[in-house]
């Protein structure tokens, strides 16, 4: 039972920038816009937070750079798909690519010019980030340690899910871009400003990824700075997002899950399960292509993808 609990407790831990990632993508999917970039911006955020909480010494900045730093990624990925109607998959996978390049680069620049050859953040943004007590809460048994025990990323990942679910679901405006995801031309004859909603959710859902990257980069690799530190996370919350069907509020189910499989092989006893761990690291990814192949399989009106998912909008062709 004492084993169980401690995988549950770091299934959260590990799913939480998963969770990032496919509400991010949720956000722009929800306005048509089909982002394959979820990887790269995570890969700008993770180097852009680790990189000012390393200099500045400030969790605050180092946020707030990580935000920005998703913020900018969706941004490039806005104009070119919004403004001048470029090929969504194309723009997605080239922002992956710049994103990745980028972050890869500035980090071995950083390490080039540390007198230790390694970056490790500050003590101060270390201690932050770790584990929290709630007095009496979280030494409740069992309850204790599986819901108040938690670093502040687990729960700032959590709230933002769903908050975006009560935006998405709660709200008129978020019934608004709904409409824009399934017909931007009937939610525009409506006098809803379209491109202006399009820029919104795809810049907050860009902020949302850069968070995630800065989990991966500033709490899963130690707080000592890594190459490729997303480690292709990004690419598990595009398959999340089909798996969540587009809520917000089942992506916390859905990331948790998937943060199971990634920390699965240190649980499984080697005496009683001979598998090569190469297996269970494959599996996340191997689960992430059979949710992509029965969901297209599966017809459900619960979990519709939006009716406009992937198709640029011009408004003199409605």
């Amino acid at each position: 039972m004492e084993m169980f609990m401690k995988f549950l407790v770091a299934a959260i831990v590990a799913g939480t920038p998963l969770l990032f990632g496919t509400v991010g993508e949720i956000l722009s999917e929800k306005v048509g816009h089909l982002n394959l970039g979820v990887e790269g911006m995570m890969a700008l955020g993770a180097c852009a937070g680790f990189m000012v909480g390393y200099l500045t010494d400030n969790l605050v900045l180092a946020l707030v750079a990580a935000f920005g730093a998703g913020l900018l990624g969706a941004l490039i990925y806005g104009v070119l798909t919004v403004t001048f109607l470029a090929n969504q998959n194309v723009t997605g996978l080239t922002l992956t690519i710049f994103g990745q390049g980028l972050s890869n680069f500035i980090g071995y620049f950083m390490l080039e010019n540390s007198e230790s050859g390694t970056l490790k953040l500050p003590a101060q943004i270390t201690a932050q980030m770790a584990d929290v007590h709630i007095p009496v809460l979280s030494d409740l048994p069992v309850v204790g340690p599986l819901l108040f025990q938690y670093n502040p990323f687990v729960y700032l990942a959590i709230a933002i899910a769903l908050v975006c679910a009560y935006y998405l679901f709660r709200t008129k405006t978020g019934l608004n871009v709904q409409a824009i995801g399934e017909n931007p031309g009937a939610a525009d004859a409506a006098s809803i400003q379209v491109n202006r909603w399009k820029y919104f959710n795809i810049l907050l859902g860009g902020g949302i990824c850069g968070l995630g990257g800065a989990y991966c980069s500033m709490i899963i690799n130690g707080g000592v700075w890594l190459a490729d530190s997303t480690g292709g996370l990004g690419w598990i919350a595009v398959a999340l997002v089909i798996f969540a069907a587009w809520k917000p509020q089942m992506a916390i189910f859905g990331s948790f899950v998937f943060g199971g499989l990634r920390v699965l092989k240190y649980y499984v006893p080697s005496n009683v399960i001979n598998i090569p761990i190469a297996f269970y690291d494959m599996l996340p990814f191997l689960i992430t292509a059979l949710v992509l192949v029965i969901s297209s399989m599966r017809k459900s009106t619960s979990s519709r993808i939006p009716g406009s998912l992937g198709v640029n909008y011009f408004r003199e062709e409605r």
